[in-house]
């Protein structure tokens, strides 16, 4: 079968709120044909990889997307039309080479990233070979635990909560990703219902997560607990608890601005917080705990939970191996959030994860806020076998996208399939 690139055609299209994302459709010699559509974040890190925008006021605000458009269907297609859609290293070094820029500023992290996806979505077609096999192998049998955000502040709720971002339940006591995935809706539906019970608005967030307004960044994690509870499950033992603040959309002037509780606090006074935390609840992980650059802070907070918990670099290492290798000499973290658009292509997506692995760290895939029905970094997920993924509350078709296709994969692995479970997280589960 002829697995070279005959064509590349990208197309402006909506993401789920509503404003422009490319997508790209890439044909081989034999016929085959695959699409993949690129996510966008809302709080995202100063370090990304640059999201191509138009800035034309007059078509989609400035948020339109025609440039990085014109750039798969010109210089980018000219490059890579031609090429083995199975070196999916080659095709990638040749669009970062093309580009010229350490930040894919030319031609848009956008862009490069909807021509790698599609061309690893094309060439798993072409072998007749579900996506997280061909990138994985036969080896790519384990099922991630789902990390749900069910209840959003800052910037996905509009500032209209609390001030950390996400809230996330983590089903790691359930058997199969199946029952995790059904653990997680009825959680999620108990919410609801708690909120409603207390006079708390119902209305979701982003990523599909409840937006109640709150007397302090812990009421969020009671509320959950009701909902846990309520759901006949038990906190700890059955689930846990993640948290991603996003501090650093609250950091200014060297402190972090709790708008939410009225006050202010150093990075150390904001560790003892989260320890507080962490000590009341049953938590497993902690994203993003401090700010995208306070390296410093980092440190005292790995130094007094990162023992405890899975701690993540988001904001801080942007899926970037030199900021991840450096998060490593300095002992800051233990694990990396994984997102493909914040550095641009599959090929450095990997690498990333595997830097986490020989690291003893941990890798922990995520959706982003403005999403597509693509479902790859569910394919991903399982191929790079990182255990654990975050992709929103059980709701929405954009989130739910990415927990169908993982209820498939499990499926089709049969009795082969085995469920991540406690094991996911690079810390033991205390409970």
């Amino acid at each position: 079968m002829d697995n070279t690139i005959v064509g590349l055609q990208a197309l402006e299209i909506l993401d789920s709120r509503g404003n422009p994302t490319v997508e790209v459709e890439c044909t081989l010699a034999c016929g085959v044909k695959a699409r993949a559509a690129v996510p966008s974040g809302a709080s995202t890190g100063v370090h990304e990889a640059v999201e191509l925008r138009d800035g034309d006021p007059k078509h989609f605000g400035g948020k339109g997307v025609t440039k990085a458009v014109a750039h798969v269907n010109g210089a980018i297609a000219e490059q890579i039309v031609g090429m083995d859609a199975r070196a999916q290293a080659a095709i990638d070094e040749a669009m970062i080479a093309l580009d010229g820029t350490p930040n894919k500023g030319r031609l848009g992290a956008n862009a490069i990233l909807g021509v790698s996806m599609a061309v690893a979505r094309a060439a798993a077609n072409a072998a007749d070979l579900p996506l997280f096999q061909y990138l994985g192998g036969p080896d790519a049998t384990r099922l991630p635990v789902p990390n749900m955000n069910i209840l959003n502040g800052g910037v996905h709720a509009r500032w209209q909560g609390a001030d950390f971002q996400e809230f996330m339940i983590a089903p790691y006591g359930a058997d199969s990703f199946r029952e995790a995935l059904e653990w997680g809706s009825e959680i999620y539906h108990a919410l609801r219902s708690v909120l409603m019970e207390k006079g708390h608005r119902v209305g979701v967030g982003d990523e599909g997560g409840f937006a109640p307004e709150v007397s302090s960044n812990e009421e969020p994690l009671e509320l959950i607990m009701q909902g846990i509870e309520k759901a006949g499950l038990k906190p700890g033992a059955d689930v846990g608890m993640a948290v991603d603040p996003a501090s650093s959309e609250f950091f200014r002037d060297g402190r972090y601005h709790l708008r939410t509780e009225n006050r202010t606090l150093n990075a150390a006074e904001l560790v003892d917080y989260y320890e507080k935390l962490v000590a009341n609840y049953p938590f497993v992980l902690l994203e993003d705990g401090l700010a995208e650059d306070d390296w410093e802070g980092w440190q005292i907070l790995n130094a007094r939970l990162g023992g405890v918990i899975e701690l993540v670099g988001d904001d801080l290492f942007v899926t970037n191996v030199q900021r991840i290798k450096r998060g490593i000499r300095e002992n800051v973290a233990n694990a990396a959030l994984i997102k493909l658009n914040q550095i641009g292509t599959l090929t450095e997506t990997i690498a990333a994860v595997r830097t986490c692995s020989r690291a003893g760290w941990g890798a922990f895939v995520s959706h982003r806020s403005g999403e597509t029905v693509d479902s790859f970094i569910a394919d991903m997920t399982v191929a790079l076998d990182t255990g654990h993924l975050k992709s929103g509350a059980p709701a929405r078709g954009e989130r739910l996208a990415k927990y169908n296709q993982l209820l498939r994969i499990e499926n089709a692995l049969g009795s082969a399939a085995h469920f991540a479970g406690k094991n996911a997280y690079v810390r033991p589960v205390r409970f």
